[in-house]
């Protein structure tokens, strides 16, 4: 079995149920998993260039038994890691041959962006982002094709070696059958003034969440700002160092950077991290020193950096735990779509739910000060705080999921007689679930209850 299946799953190590997989060769493409997983990678069925709403090349369709197992025609774990890292990117399709991704030119409305009058700064964006509903990839709103090439990976896997369940360790403590986190993105100094109002909102809502700070240029930080932050039983982070649109442009100065906003980490206590408008690239993140990163969304197609990992949970990528953002933004709700409902973070968060998944939300204090906006927040913090009740969705702080998954990847099923048990940290609050197949789709059962997956 895969180490990436492993890690995700957490089945038992002496259980090794495998479709073996063939060597696929030549050059990386879309392609399909069944009708659940676009993938993007190598595969001797065949790739395309672009995913353009025409039907793509099944790889499921030229799975082949023979006495070794199934013998697959692509690598699962490859297109997996393709897609958590966004390879895809390079691809025709992927929008990101856009005039923001211009250095001169990002480092010039960055510049500007301060003059510019808000109105019109909405209304550039708007127009920079005008062709989001033509992107066939990821899928909006929410998009699952690594967890269904999870799903796909441990099914196959299961039927080459004739076993209808598999134990594996659940995705949440205390048997929840999701987790749902909030976050704030404090991007001004009046930001940085509404926070004890925002915190109050949120509280009052039974909720916690974390406030990500930028260090440098935009607002003093003051320790009595954090520390009242902390107080309140609510979580600090770093948010970018200056948040000029220009920490990932430069390997050099990106690790000038990097250095510092580590020191930052240390300084503040801090755990987390998100950047700046989003930006990131996952092939740098060995130069960061903070636990866990918020920087990738799932889909990401009103973000300046288009994209998305594809996941809707948790994965590492080195030493760092990734929480993807998986809920649009409120100022992609708000200002970009100019909705002024709740109706497309109900639908995510019915999506999410149904996956098990992790459900994210970023809000910014300095959008929320404006009373109209801030009752759109309150309608969806109602409404969270309803559904974590009555579904009871794990709720916790980011850096409570961080140190969650970390446990949960140091964690094993061992056999004591007839039984499956929990051997690592955090085992007392770990539960043992099973993989079973039903009506030729994996589903989940945990201590009799049973889950979709």
């Amino acid at each position: 079995m895969t180490k990436t299946l492993l890690d995700y799953y957490r089945v038992p190590l002496e259980l090794q149920p495998l479709a073996s997989t063939a060597d696929p060769s030549g050059d990386a493409g879309f392609f399909q998993f069944g009708a659940d997983a676009i993938c993007f990678g190598r595969c001797k069925s065949g790739v395309s260039a672009k995913v353009d709403g025409s039907p793509l090349p099944d790889a499921s369709k030229d799975i082949r038994a023979s006495a070794a197992g199934m013998q697959l025609p692509c690598d699962i774990s490859e297109a997996i890691d393709n897609l958590r890292r966004e390879r895809y990117l390079a691809a025709p399709e992927a929008g990101n041959q856009r005039w923001m991704n211009n250095a001169l030119v990002r480092e010039a409305y960055y510049v500007l962006r301060g003059m510019l009058p808000t109105s019109f700064r909405h209304s550039l964006q708007r127009r920079y982002l005008s062709d989001w509903k033509e992107l066939k990839f990821p899928r909006w709103p929410v998009e699952f094709a690594v967890d269904a090439l999870h799903e796909a990976q441990l099914r196959l896997s299961m039927e080459a070696s004739g076993m209808q369940k598999v134990p594996f360790i659940w995705f949440w403590p205390d048997g929840a059958p999701s987790c749902l986190i909030l976050t704030h993105d404090v991007e001004t100094k009046a930001g940085r003034d509404f926070t004890p109002t925002l915190m109050d909102m949120d509280a009052d809502h039974g909720l916690r969440a974390s406030f990500q700070v930028i260090p440098e240029e935009r607002y003093e930080v003051p320790a009595d700002y954090l520390q009242e932050i902390r107080a309140r039983g609510f979580e600090v982070n770093v948010h970018d160092l200056n948040h000029d649109g220009r920490l990932f442009q430069e390997r050099q100065e990106f690790l000038r950077r990097a250095g510092k906003i580590n020191e930052y980490v240390k300084k503040f206590g801090a755990r987390g991290f998100r950047a700046g408008a989003m930006y990131h690239n996952a092939d740098w993140y060995d130069a960061f020193e903070f636990s866990y990163d918020m920087s990738i969304a799932n889909v990401a197609h009103m973000e300046p950096q288009r994209g998305g990992c594809c996941t809707v949970m948790p994965f590492f990528i080195g030493d760092i735990v990734e929480l993807p953002l998986t809920a649009t933004q409120d100022y992609s709700l708000l200002h970009m779509l100019q909705m002024e409902t709740i109706d497309l973070w109900k639908q995510q968060i019915s999506l999410l739910k149904r996956r098990n998944g992790l459900i994210s939300f970023v809000s910014h204090p300095d959008y929320l000060i404006d009373k109209k906006n801030r009752a759109i927040y309150v309608a969806l913090l109602s409404y969270i705080q309803e559904t974590v009740s009555r579904e009871k969705i794990w709720a916790p702080l980011p850096g409570e999921v961080d140190r969650w998954w970390r446990a949960r990847s140091q964690m094993r099923l061992v056999r004591k007689g007839s039984e499956w048990e929990i051997e690592g940290p955090e085992r007392s609050r770990a539960c043992v679930a099973y993989a079973v197949i039903a009506d030729g789709r994996l589903a989940c059962e945990i201590e009799r209850a049973s889950v979709r997956a």
